[in-house]
């Protein structure tokens, strides 16, 4: 968590990332653009996605009066987000 915390770029290695991202590809049988641009805006998406989960999962454990975080916390946070985003969409 301190790690995201630091304004340092990426946390998750490109070459994995990219990886990850067209084996999902397969599963889904649709073609991904092989050019960096495109593999890198997933990648930066999908971390600042993680680290708000992460934030948010924090938040609920703080809640709770836990140092720690749990699987629950994990699920609040998740189904807080998708109540925000149907408000707003």
């Amino acid at each position: 968590m301190r790690r995201s915390q630091t304004p340092a770029g990426l946390l998750i290695r490109k070459l994995p990332s990219q990886r990850l991202a067209r084996e999902l590809a397969q599963d889904f049988k649709t073609p991904l653009p092989s050019q960096s641009t495109a593999l890198g805006a997933l990648q930066e998406a999908s971390e600042a996605y993680l680290v708000g989960l992460f934030e948010d999962t924090s938040l609920w454990a703080v809640h709770a009066e836990r140092a720690i975080i749990t699987p629950k916390d994990t699920q609040l946070a998740h189904c807080t987000e998708e109540r925000v985003l149907k408000m707003v969409l």
